[in-house]
């Protein structure tokens, strides 16, 4: 086998597959996408995929998903899976990057307040 067909199978749809076990990114409890940040709350423990110890590394400081995907070159229908497990499992945590959308009543209401100044 050839250098290049050992690429295309590294990183082909089986290998893939088997990561997730099938499974797709629909897992996860809390919502993800691409900004949101995770933190590791532990070290890789011994015996543990390769792929959810590599994020548990690389998540020692707040790392997005979409920089989490391209560091271990996985789509982040993959990575939402595996952050899944680790969310279950409470190995790492996650925080919004898109704050909350205000109530548009009380901005209607500041808009009331400084039309009246």
């Amino acid at each position: 086998m050839s250098d290049e067909d050992h690429a295309w199978h590294e990183a082909g749809p089986e290998r893939l597959y088997v990561i997730t076990g099938g499974r797709t990114g629909e897992a996860a409890k809390e919502p993800l996408d691409l900004v949101t940040l995770v933190i590791a709350r532990a070290g890789p423990a011994h015996g543990m995929p390769p792929e959810q110890a590599a994020i548990l590394r690389l998540c020692a400081a707040p790392i997005s998903v979409a920089e989490i995907g391209a560091y271990l070159q996985l789509p982040f229908s993959v990575v939402s899976v595996l952050l899944g497990d680790l969310l279950d499992e409470e190995l790492v945590v996650t925080r919004s990057t898109v704050p909350p959308v205000a109530d548009m009543g009380l901005i209607e209401e500041v808009i009331h307040g400084l039309e009246q100044l």
